[in-house]
Order: structure tokens, then C-alpha cells, then sequence
């Protein structure tokens, strides 16, 4: 019997590589997509032809029960949100409605129309926001920094309470930085890619970046979205973290981004207050050794080699 998968934010970076990853294991996968006037499927294009788009908003649960019940799927990952943080503060109400109150309507309808159905909620780092413990993992308490860390915190517990008070196969991945040529021009990371690729072709002179200091743990999107898999491959639900357990910073990203291209950073890196956080996170950086043990996964791509591919990518992008 082949197995199905439903993926909401499957037109996200995670969402693509997540869909890649299935119809290689064999699965049929289905994409729930907002309807929209401009829907950018630009990062599933190449695969479009394999996939099952479907309609549905998790701001609607009565759109949620009807997709299940039409499809059936034996696994829901769900990876949308508004997962800006900078615009979590622009806009905090629609945050917490998609990515806090989001993760219910989809526990419930499943909860429904078929309580087998194993559930993935992804969780995130910015979780720990003002961090009680470094490194971090499974048992460090939250302290989110940002309404986009509030929100990710209650579908954390949402997706906890489900699996307690019902039953549920539901697991939670809390993810650190992820990143990939998928990654939105907005995330720092694509943000000095691509800078650097424009830069190199004349058609930029400097980019503008908030805390240079800032430290993050960075590993490659393609091998996280394994983990996911692999939490729903297990007899028990439970929930991981999922990180590489080294940080770097802002200011080494530009660093090795720049010299990838045979620049040198200084040169075109300014700092800019407006990119500040209202309120900055702390040393994340992640202690996946229970996702190493129990699941047998571990990040494959080192920080450089990503590095290194995404500005690749981003030359290759741009015009000749």
C-alpha cells in the first residue's frame, strides 16, 4: 500500500525538500496551499508533476477536516507559519492565528476524522529565545524573545497536550537554523548570499545587516527535513532537537560568503540599526545527541560547505 503524506507549507523551503524526500521513499504527497492570487511555486516546480495541490488554510479548521477526509493521509507535517520573525513584530495577532493557533485546528481535525494519522509539528529554536542553558535541548525551558517565538512555543505544547490527553502519534522537531538555496531573501543567511553574488556582478555596491555578533547554530534544510521522517518512522512520538551543536556568527557568514566570491566583507558589509531586533536572542546552539541516538540522524553538510553552496547558487541564479 502506498503511503501518503499531507504537507501544509509545502511551497516553503522545508515544505520542498520534505516533498523531494518522500516521493523518493515512494509516497504520494499532497501540498495544502492558501488560495491566493500570487502563490509562489517557484521551490516545487521541477516536481509539481508529482505532487497533489491541494486548498486549505490552517486558519480554517472546516477546510482541514475536509482535506483529510478527502485524502486520507497516514502522515500530516506541519511546516507552515509566518516564520519571519522580523514580521512577527509587524504583524503579532497573524502570527500567533497561523502559527500558534494554526497547529490546533490541524491537531483537531485530525483528532476527528482519523486519530492514527502521525502528526509532525515543526518546532524552533528561537523557542529558547533568552536562553536558561547552553547548549540547548529537549529539557531546556523556553524563553521565546520574539511573537513568532511566543506562538512557536504553544504549538509546542498544543502538539504535547494532544499527544498526552488523545492519543495522538504527534512528535515535535525543534529545528535550529536551516538554511539553503530555498532559503527566503529575507533570512540573513540568502540575505548576504545574495548579496554577494550581486556584488561580484556589479550590480550592487553594499549590503545592509543588523547584530554582526549575532551567533546562530546554521546547518543545511535537504538534511533536516530527514529528521522529520525519521520522528514518524517510530512506534512512540516524542520530541527531538535538531541542530548541528556549533554556532557561528553573523560577521564569520559574511566573512566566508564574501571570500566563496573573492571579496573581502569589510568592504561592503554595513551595519544598519533598522535590521535590530527589538529584543535579540541569545547563544543558540543546539545538543541533538537524542536525535542521534534514537534516531540515527546527524547533520551532514558542515556550516562552510553550505555556505559555500549557496552563494554558488546564487551566481549560477543570477542573469548571464
Amino acid at each position: 500500500m502506498v503511503k501518503r503524506a499531507l504537507i501544509t507549507g509545502i511551497t516553503g523551503q522545508d515544505g520542498s525538500y520534505l516533498a523531494e524526500l518522500l516521493l523518493a521513499q515512494g509516497y504520494e504527497v499532497i501540498g495544502l496551499m492558501r488560495r491566493s492570487s500570487t502563490v509562489n511555486i517557484e521551490r516545487i516546480s521541477h516536481i509539481q508533476e508529482s505532487l497533489t495541490l491541494v486548498s486549505g488554510d490552517l486558519m480554517d479548521e472546516v477546510s482541514l477536516i475536509s482535506v483529510l477526509r478527502d485524502y486520507r493521509p497516514s502522515e500530516v507535517y506541519n511546516l507552515a507559519a509566518q516564520s519571519f520573525v522580523q514580521a512577527s513584530w509587524a504583524q503579532p495577532v497573524l502570527t500567533g492565528e497561523a502559527t500558534a493557533l494554526g497547529v490546533t485546528r490541524m491537531l483537531d481535525a485530525i483528532r476527528i476524522v482519523d486519530p492514527e494519522i502521525r502528526f509532525y509539528q515543526a518546532s524552533s529554536s528561537e523557542m529558547f529565545g533568552k536562553v536558561h542553558a547552553v547548549p540547548q535541548n529537549e529539557t531546556t525551558s523556553f524563553y521565546p524573545r520574539s511573537p513568532y517565538g511566543v506562538a512557536k512555543v504553544y504549538g509546542h505544547w498544543i502538539t504535547v497536550n494532544y499527544r498526552e490527553s488523545y492519543g495522538l502519534h504527534a512528535s515535535s522537531g525543534i529545528l535550529f537554523n536551516h538554511e539553503s538555496p530555498r532559503r527566503g531573501i529575507e533570512f540573513v543567511t540568502r540575505k548576504v548570499t545574495h548579496a554577494v553574488a550581486r556584488i561580484k556582478a556589479g550590480l550592487a555596491s553594499e549590503v545592509r545587516l543588523g547584530n554582526l555578533d549575532a551567533e546562530r547554530d546554521w546547518g543545511y534544510a535537504a538534511d533536516y527535513v530527514r529528521a522529520m521522517w525519521l520522528m514518524l518512522q517510530r512506534d512512540t512520538p516524542d520530541d527531538f532537537v535538531v541542530a548541528t551543536g556549533k554556532t557561528h556568527s553573523v560577521r564569520e557568514l559574511c566573512d566566508v560568503a564574501f571570500q566563496s566570491a573573492g571579496l573581502n566583507y569589510e568592504e561592503f558589509v554595513k551595519v544598519d540599526k533598522a535590521f535590530i531586533r527589538p529584543a535579540e536572542v541569545d547563544l543558540l546552539v543546539g545538543d541533538a545527541t537524542k536525535a542521534h541516538d534514537v534516531l540515527g540522524w546527524k547533520s551532514e553538510t558542515d556550516f562552510y560547505a553550505l555556505v559555500e553552496l549557496m552563494v554558488e547558487a546564487d551566481l549560477n541564479a543570477l542573469p548571464r
